[in-house]
């Protein structure tokens, strides 16, 4: 293919993305950026605050229940809620933490702060819940474990705290699927997209705490109907296998947040393709995106200026651009352009090392 006909190629492709990005771009919310962090910052402190009450109530009722039954499965799930209990405190300070002003040794701000403190919860939950639990499993297996202690404090304690976890639930469903719903996303892309982990980890620890629930009742249950406590440790060992499941999701998301994730792929597109729209711009060579934080973009481009241009109107048409796309885009924070030749062999080189291609140039108007 000669390359006449690869830059048509990329320009039928360039007009296709501009018009899916002109839609998508559409349902984006616009407004004050600062009300809307706030508002989403009051309604994640509301959904954390109201886990830890839950969760430090049912710690309690666990605790005292496992030691008046002596079952293992209550036991974990007593190490459950105690650890569901830390992680909200966790929570809370990382979201206290992350909301500070940037200032001139963090310039960037403490977005990423929210990340450290949320991946510590996901170490907390295998480390105090998931360990636990295994170890009372095995333990009751083993024989060491399993009285028989009437179970109807248990049943009762399990009751209860079913139904505060379900209220909690429905608050930390409530704003991940309002989050959703603003970002035009179904929940399950949210959650793999999100730059706000906090509502997600209170959505996965209230439904880990719900099935881990289910299955200290179906311990407790079995065990006095055969009379064997090896259900008890059953019961126990898969509590624990289930928090397992639930940090290593949580520390995966958060550790994609840490290294650095690019950008919401629509965000990326459409910054492409109104750079491109520009009468100052003859290629848009290279964009580079990174989410420093919840609803923070940063966005580095380098662009090649028509060559009639003057350095004044290159810097005019900087400031320009820089401000129509916070505009367009409410979590974009910082804009850096950078003029360069798109013939630059290094550049191109970085580009496709990146990529595996080269950015397509702009469609002609």
């Amino acid at each position: 293919m000669t390359e006449h006909q690869t830059e048509q190629t990329d320009r039928q492709a360039e007009q296709q993305t501009e018009q899916q990005t002109e839609q998508q771009a559409g349902r984006r919310p616009q407004g004050d950026d600062q009300g809307t962090r706030r508002g989403r910052h009051r309604e994640s402190m509301l959904t954390v605050l109201l886990a830890l009450g839950a969760n430090l109530g049912i710690a309690v009722a666990k605790t005292a229940a496992a030691l008046i039954t002596g079952s293992a499965s209550m036991a974990a799930e007593a190490a459950h809620s105690v650890a569901d209990t830390f992680n909200e405190v966790l929570l809370m300070v990382g979201l206290r933490r992350s909301g500070r002003p940037a200032d001139r040794r963090h310039p960037l701000g403490y977005g990423k702060e929210r990340y450290i403190w949320t991946l510590l919860v996901a170490v907390a939950i295998f480390g105090m819940g998931a360990l636990f639990a295994f170890y009372q499993g095995v333990q009751t297996l083993l024989g060491h474990r399993g009285g028989e202690a009437d179970p109807l404090a248990g049943y009762a304690v399990l009751a209860v705290s079913f139904v505060l976890e379900a209220i909690s639930l429905r608050q930390a469903w409530r704003q991940v699927r309002g989050d959703a719903r603003d970002e035009g996303l179904p929940v399950r892309t949210h959650i793999r997209r999100t730059d706000d982990p906090t509502s997600v980890s209170v959505l996965l620890e209230d439904s880990a705490a719900l099935a881990g629930l289910t299955l200290a009742f179906a311990g407790l249950g079995l065990h006095q109907l055969t009379g064997s406590a090896a259900w008890d440790g059953v019961g126990s060992i898969l509590i624990g296998v289930l928090l397992t499941a639930v940090a290593l999701v949580l520390g995966r998301i958060n550790l994609n947040l840490l290294v650095g994730n690019q950008a919401d792929p629509r965000l990326v597109r459409d910054v492409r393709a109104h750079l491109g729209r520009a009468p100052e711009i003859e290629w848009v060579v290279d964009i580079v995106t990174m989410t420093f934080g919840a609803d923070r973009v940063l966005v580095c481009a380098r662009l090649d200026f028509r060559d009639a241009l003057t350095s004044a109107d290159v810097e005019r048409a900087c400031v320009r651009m820089a401000q129509e796309l916070r505009e367009r885009h409410e979590e974009i924070d910082e804009v850096f352009l950078e003029p360069v030749p798109r013939d630059d062999p290094e550049l191109r080189h970085r580009v496709i090392a990146r990529y595996g291609r080269v950015a397509p140039p702009p469609s002609s108007s």
